[in-house]
């Protein structure tokens, strides 16, 4: 079978990449992307990405030595998140990762101007020589409502987005005048050229049907996160392309990815010890009610929580923090990530590739184990994973 770059690529390779969270730390501010970025390079990734978040998903009241043992020392503030395109242009300029593609999994369409974003991404394209991506997504509630950013009809503000930055880097370098009720142009100019005729890859985090139905008008990849089930994943495909049908474009040429985390170890037991760990734990926080009720448990933020979009974790204190975390089964951490041996994890992932899934991004999940040296000792099993996603 012919092999085809971008994200409509006919191969039969599955292909992956890898999430960095872009923390500071006691180090420097570029020591632990680094290290990420270069297991990706080591591990033969496709491509590597930054998040793009004020502040940590993760509740700062809980991010203590008490839970996250010997790396509060390295991270001694886990909201110090650093800002994604000026990392991705510190990366882009090292000859060593010139083998990887980068971009923000993913940037805010609320908090950033589509403008600016369109010219950050374009602009990462061009110092990449086209190894620029953008995703993007409506963003969450805990990065726009602090900030006096508005948080009403943010899948409306995303579809005026997008439709904003296609219609920027379409204009030919001609002024552009267009009605939005969010971001309206008026006689504005963009002159950036893409590279070699090619803009970058827009990677839409969709999930809700209207998001679905836009990824299809749009998008050149799928990569949700918070999709836990390889039938919903298979089922929410079908809209998209059906979408894209409609807008007379070809369904193949959206790449189906996702956005998960891997929690891998050299056994059972550390898996699932690292599994029951406060931190990893709080990330069910991000999970919808829905997901919490197949498990027989309410969402400790109410039964209709929609998950992460609607989290604001630096306003949980530790009591609340802690209380949440206890509802937490086990079984609702199986299903929110890949989990187990990397035997056992790249078997999870061979069924999601069944319905549908070709491309993974991955978030180390194993590094949150509060005991360094079960971290540590997931090293091997985690890069296990890697090289054999290459091989699905």
């Amino acid at each position: 079978m012919a092999l085809r770059d971008g994200a409509g690529s006919t191969t039969a390779r599955f292909r992956f990449g890898l999430l960095d969270g872009i923390v500071n730390s006691r180090i420097s501010p570029t020591a632990l992307t680094s290290a990420a970025a270069l297991t990706a390079v080591s591990t033969r990734a496709d491509s590597f990405w930054v998040g793009d978040h004020l502040n940590s998903l993760i509740p700062r009241s809980i991010a203590t030595a008490e839970h996250m043992g010997i790396g509060a020392r390295l991270v001694p503030k886990v909201d110090a998140i650093l800002e994604p395109w000026t990392m991705l242009g510190h990366l882009a300029a090292q000859r060593r990762f010139r083998g990887l593609r980068l971009g923000v999994c993913v940037t805010d369409a609320s908090r950033r101007n589509p403008a600016v974003t369109a010219q950050a991404a374009a602009t990462l394209h061009l110092l990449t020589k086209g190894r620029g991506l953008l995703g993007i997504g409506v963003g969450e509630r805990e990065g726009n409502e602090p900030y006096g950013v508005e948080w009403t009809k943010p899948v409306a503000r995303f579809e005026e987005a997008i439709a904003t930055i296609r219609a920027l880097w379409d204009s030919n370098g001609e002024l552009v005048s267009r009605d939005s009720p969010y971001f309206p142009l008026h006689n504005a100019v963009f002159d950036l050229p893409p590279y070699r005729g090619r803009w970058p890859e827009i990677w839409v985090a969709a999930q809700g049907p209207r998001m679905l139905r836009i990824t299809g008008q749009y998008g050149d990849a799928w990569v949700p996160f918070t999709i836990s089930r390889p039938a919903d994943y298979a089922q929410s495909l079908t809209a998209i392309h059906t979408a894209a049908s409609n807008a007379g474009r070809d369904p193949l040429a959206i790449l189906p990815a996702m956005n998960r985390a891997v929690v891998t170890g050299r056994n059972r037991d550390d898996v699932d010890e690292a599994l029951s760990g406060v931190l990893m734990k709080s990330s069910a926080l991000a999970a919808p009610a829905e997901v919490w009720a197949r498990h027989g448990v309410e969402h400790p933020l109410g039964a209709q929580f929609s998950g992460v979009q609607d989290l604001i974790p630096q306003v949980i204190d530790r009591s609340s923090a802690l209380s949440y975390i206890e509802k937490v089964p086990l079984s609702l951490m199986k299903e929110i990530c890949f989990h187990g041996t990397a035997d056992e994890v790249l078997d999870q992932v061979a069924d999601w590739r069944d319905h549908g899934l070709k491309y993974l991004v991955v978030l180390n999940g194993s590094q949150l184990n509060p005991r360094l040296a079960k971290g540590a000792a997931a090293t091997l099993p985690f890069a296990k994973v890697l090289r054999g996603l290459r091989k699905l």
